[in-house]
């Protein structure tokens, strides 16, 4: 019965579904959100500019030096060392003074490399027969790339959660921190309830240490009474608030919004010093609940929710987070990956068609879109990076030659998940095993010496999912009348 039951499930799911699910979600919607987050290419020339549209992506096809273009097979790509990699369009309109001209809007930006058996690959939709007959194996799974004739997997990641707040407790006090993500922006927001009692925050570009008070002030609760009624009636959380309102010395709006300007922008005019202060409060505190000044109160209430949290641990009436439980891990595969990948590309794109632009209009050139876009500037980020494994954000090993010893190392291969900690220190506790592995992390499968249990290997029947938009969520929460009170 147990064995009909795994051939059920094997004739419907594939090892490595995860990865080939991840890449087509990248394919069908990943690469369109990130041109959509741009938008608008504003160049230096006075009123020129670039509207940008839909992406598509071709079959994979291969440029020979006589003859043009033509399809190509993986086979073929790994007998002549070359990139199995599909061509990308993107629709570009000029603007001249507000004025669409869409002359030739569908132009060819560059090319990114194709998982073996996606939706994008021939294979996909062969029978056994036909792969055999076009030189594949009728049971590779897939799930990998070929680069210069190379084939390559990208390993997938294990990470802390983004924006879910995570209690430790720490040698500074009781710290409630949570990794605000927006757009691939990763803002690391602390909340630290000293040993004293003395509330702290801290954010990226700013100063540590600063007053909690003083950020609740500058976010739009102005006085005691309505910090305090923000904050739960609770008698133990009450006093510690009451400790650091009676502590703090700026007592409104106007005198904390002068003190913590001159503590960022010290020796600067005072124009430059309050704009700087209100671009990082927009930009790097809690990004994930928006960057606009409307989105202030909600960040408020937010960092309200993480004191809390901070001031119930160090009290003892809630227990510190378990940064080693499962359910505060996510695990980044191909699709995610890539995506991080391309928009790191994309940006130079869009940096590279602004300064053709202004070297176009300074020689007296036309603008013409398809004379602005060099497709070298995103095929050799792409393909960088894809072929030494050195990742953005200084990652390394990301892209890993795929083991073909035998077809069980390279399922295993395919089925990879590296921790982003450091092989040279003890981490006791991230190497241990832990109760939440169950079902998801194979207990036995990982190298021994320094990255033993650091290297990790997803169990047979585990599965990873392709997660939802957050705005189907929050639309769904909405829906229930469940939404905050700030809203």
């Amino acid at each position: 019965m147990r064995t009909a039951l795994l051939d059920s499930y094997f004739k419907t799911n594939s090892l490595v579904k995860q990865q080939l699910d991840s890449y087509n979600r990248f394919v069908e919607v990943g690469m369109q959100q990130v041109v959509d987050r741009v938008g608008k290419i504003e160049t230096n020339v006075e009123g020129f500019e670039l509207k940008l549209g839909k992406i598509r992506v071709e079959p994979p096809r291969f440029y020979e030096v006589k003859g043009g273009y033509r399809q190509i097979t993986p086979t073929e790509a790994r007998l002549r060392n070359i990139t199995y990699a599909a061509p990308v369009f993107l629709e570009i309109i000029p603007l001249f003074n507000g004025i669409e001209r869409p002359t030739y809007s569908d132009v060819f930006i560059g090319e990114i490399p194709v998982m073996v058996k996606s939706k994008l690959c021939y294979l996909s939709h062969m029978t056994p027969d036909e792969l055999i007959e076009a030189g594949e194996d009728a049971d590779d799974p897939g799930g990998y790339f070929i680069i210069n004739g190379s084939e390559r997997v990208l390993v997938g990641i294990e990470d802390l959660v983004p924006n879910k707040i995570m209690t430790t407790e720490e040698t500074s006090g009781i710290v409630a921190k949570v990794f605000s993500t927006r757009h691939g922006f990763r803002a690391r927001c602390v909340v630290t309830r000293t040993n004293d009692g003395v509330m702290k925050l801290e954010f990226p570009a700013t100063p540590p240490d600063l007053s909690f008070i003083q950020i609740l002030r500058i976010l739009g609760l102005e006085k005691d009474k309505d910090i305090l009624d923000a904050f739960s009636s609770d008698r133990i959380i009450q006093n510690d608030i009451l400790v650091n309102l009676e502590n703090e010395s700026c007592k409104t709006r106007e005198e904390a919004v002068q003190t913590l300007s001159k503590r960022i922008s010290p020796g600067q005019p005072e124009e430059f010093r309050l704009s700087r202060l209100d671009n990082l409060i927009e930009t790097y505190l809690l990004p994930h609940l928006g960057v606009t000044k409307e989105d202030r109160k909600k960040k408020s209430y937010y960092l309200i929710r993480m004191a809390q949290r901070a001031i119930r641990v160090a009290n003892k009436k809630l227990k510190p987070d378990d940064k080693d439980h499962y359910a505060n891990k996510r695990v980044k595969l191909a699709g995610n990956l890539m995506d991080e990948l391309f928009r790191y590309a994309f940006q130079f794109l869009t940096k590279d068609i602004i300064y053709q632009a202004s070297r176009a209009d300074a020689r007296g050139r036309k603008l013409q879109v398809h004379t602005l876009v060099r497709q070298d500037t995103l095929v050799d980020r792409i393909r960088y990076a894809m072929a030494t494994g050195n990742w953005i954000a200084g990652q390394t090993g990301v892209s890993q030659l795929l083991d073909r010893t035998s077809n069980l190392a390279m399922m295993s291969h395919l089925r990879r998940v590296i921790s982003p900690l450091s092989k040279k220190h003890p981490h006791f506790k991230a190497r241990d095993l832990h109760g939440t592995h169950w079902g998801k992390l194979c207990p036995s499968e990982t190298p021994e010496g320094p990255s033993c249990s650091l290297v990790k290997n997803l169990a047979i029947l585990a599965q990873v999912t392709k997660g939802a938009p957050e705005e189907e969520v929050i639309e769904l929460v909405n829906k229930f009348g469940l939404e905050r009170e700030w809203k």
